[in-house]
């Protein structure tokens, strides 16, 4: 499984019924264990981002295929990073030339 992180930020629509946010994470949390995602942390956030979510999944497939259906939705507009752990960035390391 890998690590992807999920920076989004709310649209007019998203903004129009935000009192509805926390039901739209659950939401979101239901949809991720339903493609074989797991999502670790979601945290509402001050600055650039107002949501900040850490997802992993199966798959690169996976991890698009959640974003882009959260994303049709019209509430959030989102930008995914895949991540790496310290054992992933410790293999990433040995493989340097």
């Amino acid at each position: 499984m890998a690590y992807y992180v999920f920076l989004t930020n709310f649209t007019d629509q998203g903004v129009k019924s935000v009192r509805e946010t926390t039901k739209r994470a659950d939401a979101f949390r239901a949809m991720a264990d339903k493609s074989g995602a797991k999502v670790h942390t979601l945290l509402w956030t001050l600055g650039k981002h107002d949501v900040v979510a850490i997802v992993e999944a199966p798959d690169d497939l996976t991890a698009t295929a959640l974003s882009l259906s959260i994303s049709a939705l019209g509430n959030i507009k989102t930008q995914t990073l895949k991540a790496f752990d310290a054992a992933d960035m410790n293999k990433i390391l040995a493989k340097m030339a």
